[in-house]
Formats: C-alpha cells, sequence, structure tokens
C-alpha cells in the first residue's frame, strides 16, 4: 500500500469525529513502519487529544517509534493551545516521515509544520489527497477564512417541488429510510436553522435520533429566525420543553447573514438550514448557501409550500458539483456543493 492508500485509512480515521469537533477540525492519523499500521487515531473532541498525539498514544507506551512514517489528514498544528503543539509530539516520538494531506488554513499555523519538522531532519510530503482531506475540513476552513460557516440547505419535497401536503394525510413526505439519513446530516452539523413558520406549523425537535445518534455528540444548536419576536412562537413547542431547551435559541429581527455570522463566532463549523420554502430562498439569494441536499420522496402532493420559495430569477442559476445521488427505500437524495463564479 503506498501513501495514496495510508491516507485513506487516515481519512477512515478522521469521519469518525465529522460533527464533534467544532469549532476543531475532524482530522486523522495512522503511524505506519515497514507497510504496516502500527498505530491510529481521531480527534475526538475541542480540547482532547489531536489526532496525531491519539495516534502515538495508541501505538503503546514505550513503543519505539523512531523512523516510522505518520500520515495525517491535515497538517500538523505547530502552536499549543489547549494541548501541545503536534510537531513536539512528532519530534519526541521520532517520526522519521511526515505525510499530511490538507495545508491548514489558519494563520498561525500555515505552512509552518513543514519548516518546523525538516529543520529537525524529518521528512516531509504535503498535498496527499488533499481534496478529499479538504472536503472534510471546510466548514473549519470557511470559518477560518470568512468568519461563516459552511452552510448546507437540506430539503424533503415532492416530485412537483412541494414540501406539504393536502390536509389530512400526514406530515411526511418520506420514508424512514431517507429520515434515518437525515438525522445523519443533523449528526454532522453544528447547529440547525429554522424560521417561526415551521416552529409554528411542525413542531420540530431538530434533534440527532435513532442510529445516528451518538453519546459523544452534543445535540447541534436549534436557531429560530423569527420577525414578529419570540412571544409570537409558542410557549409549549418542543423547542422551548424537551430536555435539550438550553440548545434552543431565538433570533428575533436578525439578518441571515448576521445570524450566520454569530453562529460562526460561537464556534459553529457547518449550519443545516432546515427552514420553509421563503426562508431557504432567502438564503439562495444572498448566495449564503454552500451545499444542497433535497430528499425527493416518488408522489405528486399539489401541497401549497414550495422547497425553494416563489419569485423570480435567482440572479443566476445555482449549479451544483460533485453530485451524489442515493437511493433510500422509495425515496432519492440530491446532494451536491454549490458551484460559484
Amino acid at each position: 500500500m503506498g501513501d495514496e492508500g495510508f491516507m485513506r485509512l487516515a481519512l477512515v480515521e478522521a469521519r469518525k469525529g465529522l460533527g464533534l469537533t467544532s469549532p476543531n477540525p475532524a482530522v486523522g492519523a495512522v503511524i505506519v513502519r515497514d507497510g504496516v499500521v502500527v498505530g491510529s487515531g481521531w480527534h475526538r473532541v475541542a480540547g482532547g487529544l489531536h489526532a496525531e498525539r491519539e495516534a502515538i498514544r495508541s501505538a503503546g507506551e514505550g513503543v519505539d517509534l523512531r523512523g516510522v512514517t505518520l500520515y495525517v489528514t491535515l497538517e500538523p498544528c505547530s502552536t499549543c493551545g489547549r494541548t501541545g503543539a503536534c510537531t513536539d509530539a512528532i519530534l519526541e516520538a521520532g517520526v522519521g516521515r511526515v505525510v499530511y494531506g490538507a495545508r491548514d488554513v489558519n494563520p498561525d499555523h500555515a505552512g509552518r509544520a513543514d519548516a518546523i519538522l525538516r529543520s529537525a531532519g524529518v521528512e516531509v510530503l504535503s498535498g496527499v489527497l488533499a481534496e478529499e482531506c479538504g472536503v472534510l475540513i471546510r466548514g473549519f476552513s470557511k470559518r477560518v477564512v470568512s468568519g461563516l460557516p459552511w452552510v448546507v440547505a437540506k430539503s424533503a419535497m415532492s416530485l412537483d417541488g412541494r414540501i406539504t401536503r393536502p390536509a389530512g394525510e400526514g406530515q411526511w413526505l418520506t420514508g424512514e429510510e431517507a429520515r434515518e439519513e437525515a438525522h445523519g446530516l443533523r449528526a454532522e452539523v453544528d447547529a440547525i436553522v429554522v424560521g417561526g413558520k415551521t416552529v409554528r406549523r411542525d413542531d420540530p425537535s431538530l434533534t440527532v435520533r435513532g442510529g445516528a445518534f451518538r453519546e459523544e455528540k452534543v445535540q447541534p444548536w436549534r436557531v429560530v429566525l423569527t420577525q414578529s419576536g419570540r412571544e409570537s412562537l409558542p410557549v409549549d413547542a418542543v423547542l422551548f420543553t424537551d430536555g435539550f431547551s438550553e440548545r434552543t435559541l431565538v433570533f428575533e429581527d436578525v439578518g441571515l447573514e448576521d445570524c450566520l455570522r454569530r453562529l460562526g463566532d460561537m464556534g459553529c463549523n457547518v449550519v443545516l438550514l432546515e427552514c420553509g420554502g421563503v426562508l431557504m430562498r432567502g438564503f439562495l439569494e444572498q448566495g449564503l448557501v454552500d451545499e444542497v441536499a433535497v430528499f425527493f420522496a416518488p408522489m405528486l402532493t399539489g401541497g401549497g409550500d414550495f422547497g425553494f420559495g416563489l419569485g423570480g430569477h435567482l440572479g443566476e442559476s445555482v449549479v451544483l458539483d460533485g453530485m451524489v445521488v442515493k437511493e433510500l427505500g422509495g425515496d432519492v437524495l440530491l446532494r451536491g456543493v454549490v458551484r460559484r463564479g
């Protein structure tokens, strides 16, 4: 197995941390000697050991790591925060070669690891599977550079673009498999945004449940945007009365970009929009959506609400790259990244 193969193993480790590490990125690492993995690890929570230190620890105390190769999905950090610099740990362990994927956009770290490690005689190779590694940290990268989180617009709709069904038919458009997949999306985000109308109409819980739930996952912030004030929202709504009510925030008369910037300031790397069509369209019109995930149900409902609202032209068509199509029972998920420019 070559460098790319071992980096793919590090990516497997990194994905274990999706949704758990904000404001830090999800990072994975493996340690290899003579083609055999002798240690592996992933960043589990902000303030905990970074992936490199987890991998070194997993190799076991007293194990000689001199000359091994460390594969890590992100450039090792070189400054001390709540944990020591990973470059220090690498040098202390005697690692002989470091291979990493994405470069850290944090100006405190960017590019520094190469010089530190090479000056100590460590061989460094960067950019291995950089694009795939970068996908895992795109929320972190966007927030560090712009102050705004990565925004995923998620909706479930009928084939005629409606998000509601006729009266008396029930609330759900999609089946259990699609709803389980939607909980998987929630498990990877730090906040979920809805409008006051959604709270009044659907009384959602906006929590991670089912097979996607993990004990170490802090439930996402549940953010309600309202222009009519907190008093317009039902006091007995689930968001205000369940066991996670402290995770509910109400933003009154706040602009959409300001809402996202506040969440970025709180350390949210990824935000999920589960709002109605009018509000969803507002985020699109302002160019604030980075990714779209739409669950299509095999039905035509003629409901009153469209998934992305009604109105004129968006200025230019929203084109999606890297499309993923997934069949979920009778439903289909289409997911892709918004192409800009």
